[in-house]
């Protein structure tokens, strides 16, 4: 039995775009795929200089509380006792201060950063200026 051309033609066509169809959608989860690892990769990195800084601002708390503990101990009066209160609180609100800008500096720039593939490819998709 013999097909008839229009349903051969009909049928082709349609295998045609089925290829075409699986093809797109192919190319589409490999490059969302790589997106997806571009943006694991850079909130990892991000992740880990945080946490780094985060490290190094205790270490350097750590180190000024002993330092204070060992002032205190060669203290040999009250009024010596509140100037070196007094000093070591600037201290460490001045250092406080500092790391939480560079923490959220550090933070900013991996959110920004992990973003940035995702904003990159959807600029491609959608064309986006």
């Amino acid at each position: 039995m013999e097909i008839p051309a229009a349903f051969r033609e009909i049928a082709e066509k349609s295998v045609s775009q089925a290829k075409e169809t699986y093809e797109r959608m192919r190319s589409a989860a490999e490059e969302a795929t790589d997106v997806l690892e571009d943006t694991y990769a850079t909130a990892t990195k991000g992740v880990s200089d945080f946490g780094l800084k985060l490290i190094e601002a205790a270490r350097e708390n750590t180190n000024s509380a002993f330092d204070f503990a060992t002032q205190l101990m060669t203290i040999k009066s009250l009024s010596e006792a509140v100037e070196v209160s007094t000093a070591h609180t600037r201290k460490q609100y001045e250092a406080i201060t500092a790391q939480s800008k560079e923490l959220t500096a550090i933070a900013q720039k991996a959110a920004v950063d992990a973003a940035e593939p995702v904003k990159e490819r959807f600029g491609k998709v959608f064309k986006v200026p």
